[in-house]
């Protein structure tokens, strides 16, 4: 979850009031946020630069750290968090945005170029009039954007901002995708003029903008954006042209977001200026910025409506366990933000105004949970929930888990991923692309797919304990995964038992009495071959096993599972000296 530093005497004078630490905590706590942490300019200063004593001329001034969930866009800075706070208290109202009306012909345009689409497709503006910056929300403003950067923008990979002093560009602009030797500008801080593809080595070496270099280093073309005298406003995702750079003098400020998510970068946008209109001479007003696509479409940012959801009451009641009527839930939405009334169909259900700057309302699910926290999660009286009875195949898996602990077997638990040379190779199977789920970006070699099978971790367990104490008798009931088609995501889930005896013997009869066991505390009966009202073993040929020393479990007509004596290859690829016997089956047949 994002920390969010702010200065604790600012967020008081924002809030109206003094708190003490722990009347501070309390409020936090009922809003849904959390006091991480209270420290000082000196102290964190003194943390960045590895000093022992605290630097002496810096700010003494109390910092508050303040947790906030990472999907409140609008609490990531000290002027949406004091608001939210505000109105929490009901010291004010919920504010309406608004664009500004000016006509279409008056508006700023930004013109979009079809060769964006190769790299950053997307762009969104708009203008922020009559702002008045101090020293303190200057530093707000760009902090903002660093912590949105961060979050929703993935480090600049679905959105950057760039934001501009308005009145040193003239419009309309341009935004365009060319390439690099052809795009020319002073970059933010530095005097010297530089070419995009030298810029890419000078920010090498920049221990900040490195990291976002790989974005479209190896693009054939780079976006840029130009004012109408071919100025540079920025190259995106990377630096802003020192050219446009606001200050605290600045008084209109130009906000663009460049994007390859359309809908993220509607957000980010809706973020900055609803965050910062509070600062501009018209209160809570934004000026609208036409964006006009290579093939004749236009549309115009930012879009600041309030979008409308009707909650049934019942659901919202149900769903935290305390009766309210329609008139007190509409008030605890209103302390979150949320203006809501009753449905004009009656008390049954209600209608809730979700504003900009509420990105994270998206489901009715969201609205109760606004509900609960406004009314306060230790108000709600405690209740065993009917839901909270175990699943049937839980309650299976942990009496089968008793059994065989009460056979002697000791219970291991391994990763659930592992390499494809473990899931395949090393037990003598092909990969046929058909069972197994690939990780599309493994952090190792070592979690590269999900397992099929338990065994390659019960095999992995013995290689790594090998100088334990004979014989070794292990069990494991866990989930494998293999592919099919059948299901909406592809992919299905599977609970297996499976054991393993190693010592000098092979331990044949002690598996095979083992899978008799658990037949027996499920009721079934071992019956002849093709008699589907119990359970029967046949000869098997898989390649993990000795031929002619394993057998499949057939169980009403269907094969469960497989036991007999792990072969000597598989054996010694997980550097297993000693002799073992294996057995699997999938025990959800038998619910």
């Amino acid at each position: 979850m994002p920390t969010v530093s702010v200065g604790r005497d600012r967020l008081f004078a924002a809030l109206g009031r003094s708190y003490t630490q722990e009347e501070f905590e309390d409020l936090c706590f009922s809003f849904g946020i959390e006091l991480d942490d209270v420290t000082t300019e000196k102290a964190i200063i003194s943390k960045e630069k590895h000093l022992e004593e605290e630097k002496p001329n810096a700010d003494d001034e109390i910092i508050y750290k303040i947790e906030v969930p990472a999907n409140r866009y609008d609490l990531l800075c000290l002027e949406g968090l004091a608001q939210a706070l505000l109105i929490f208290n009901g010291q004010e109202k919920i504010p309406r945005y608004t664009v500004a009306k000016i006509s279409k012909e008056s508006m700023l345009k930004m013109h979009v170029k079809k060769e964006t689409s190769l790299i950053r497709p997307f762009v969104v503006c708009a203008v922020l009039r009559g702002i008045n910056f101090d020293e303190a929300s200057y530093n707000s403003f760009i902090d903002l954007q660093d912590k949105l950067h961060q979050n929703i923008c993935r480090k600049r990979t679905l959105v950057a901002i760039g934001t501009h002093d308005l009145d040193t560009l003239q419009g309309p602009f341009t935004y365009e995708a060319l390439p690099p030797p052809e795009i020319n500008f002073v970059p933010l801080k530095q005097v010297k003029n530089f070419r995009a593809d030298e810029l890419m080595e000078f920010y090498k070496s920049d221990l900040k903008l490195k990291k976002f270099l790989h974005i479209i280093e190896n693009s054939s073309v780079f976006p840029v954006i130009y004012d109408c005298n071919r100025t540079v406003l920025s190259l995106p995702p990377i630096i802003n042209g020192a050219h446009s750079a606001i200050t605290l003098k600045t008084k209109n400020v130009f906000i663009e977001c460049t994007a390859t998510d359309l809908t993220k970068a509607k957000i980010v946008l809706n973020t900055m200026v609803t965050t910062f209109a509070t600062y501009c001479e018209r209160k809570f007003e934004v000026e609208p910025v036409e964006v006009i696509s290579f093939d004749g479409n236009s549309s115009v940012y930012p879009d600041l409506s309030e979008y409308n959801m009707e909650v049934p009451l019942s659901y919202i009641t149900g769903s935290i366990g305390i009766p309210l009527e329609a008139d007190e839930v509409t008030n605890l939405l209103k302390r979150m933000q949320l203006n809501a009334e009753k449905a004009a169909s009656g008390g049954h259900s209600i209608n809730v105004s979700v504003p900009p700057t509420r990105s994270d309302i998206l489901h009715p699910c969201d609205v109760m949970e606004d509900v609960a926290i406004a009314y306060g999660y230790n108000n709600i009286p405690k209740r065993k929930l009917s839901s909270l009875k175990p699943l049937p195949l839980n309650q299976l898996s942990d009496l089968i888990r008793s059994e065989i602990a009460m056979s002697g077997f000791t219970e291991v638990l391994t990763w659930i991923l592992c390499s494809k040379k473990e899931n395949f190779e090393m037990l003598n199977r092909k990969d046929d692309k058909s069972t197994a789920v690939i990780i599309g970006n493994p952090r190792s070699s070592d979690f590269e797919v999900v397992r099929t099978s338990l065994m390659p971790g019960m095999l992995k367990t013995v290689g790594h304990n090998k100088d334990h104490p004979k014989p070794i008798k292990i069990y494991e009931v866990g989930d494998v995964v293999l592919l099919d088609e059948k299901k909406d995501v592809g992919a299905s889930n599977h609970r297996l038992l499976a054991a393993l005896y190693c010592g000098a013997n092979s331990g044949f009869e002690l598996i095979h009495s083992l899978v008799d066991k658990i037949m027996e505390v499920m009721g079934t009966p071992f019956v002849p071959v093709g008699d589907k009202s119990g359970y029967y073993i046949e000869l098997s040929y898989e390649p993990e096993f000795l031929s002619g020393r394993q057998a499949k479990i057939i169980y009403k007509g269907r094969r469960i599972g497989i036991f007999g004596i792990v072969h000597p290859e598989v054996l010694n690829n997980f550097d297993i000296p000693d002799p073992c016997s294996f057995v699997e089956l999938d025990i959800e047949n038998f619910l």
